[in-house]
């Protein structure tokens, strides 16, 4: 997602090996499905590359692949809702990120992706809720407290506007 500063710092490792891995499969998988984690695995890395290389549409597909094969891999979810916001797909993006926030409501990332789709789609009072929690999780990022005081100045401004009957 763009909403951050440029080069600027995110809540994401630069390096995505060094983010928490997902939980690992049952132990009674068939000899089929290391190949099939291996093939997702690398839809995964090139939905990143894709991403990463400022072709969110390409990274979109490849990704919802992955999602396909491994529906409750966050990272996968993640990338893909990411790929989706930037493409403007907002309330596919704010459906995955809600699904990582139900999954894990301490991820900030997550939070904060949430609440920016959201605002996307016009809901801009579950984006300040969810915009909130980010900011106060990570208060350090600027980048969440500008977004969460501009969503906020939005539901302000819609408040104060003549002939809100609010």
């Amino acid at each position: 997602m763009s909403e951050g500063p440029a080069g600027g710092p995110d809540s994401r490792p630069e390096n995505p090996r060094e983010q928490p891995a997902d939980p690992p499969p049952p132990p009674d998988q068939t000899a089929a499905e290391p190949a099939r984690t291996a093939d997702t695995h690398q839809l995964y890395q090139r939905g990143l590359d894709l991403l990463g290389r400022g072709s969110p549409a390409a990274a979109a597909q490849l990704l919802q692949r992955a999602a396909a094969a491994e529906p409750r891999s966050r990272s996968i979810l993640e990338a893909l809702a990411r790929a989706q916001f930037d493409t403007g797909h907002y309330a596919e993006a704010a459906r995955n990120f809600r699904r990582i926030v139900e999954a894990s409501p301490s991820d900030d990332y997550a939070q904060f992706g949430l609440g920016l789709a959201l605002a996307r789609t016009g809901d801009h009072g579950g984006a300040a809720e969810h915009l909130a929690l980010a900011a106060a999780m990570r208060p350090n990022l600027r980048h969440y407290t500008d977004a969460l005081r501009s969503v906020r100045a939005t539901l302000q401004a819609r408040r104060e506007a003549p002939g809100n009957s609010d």
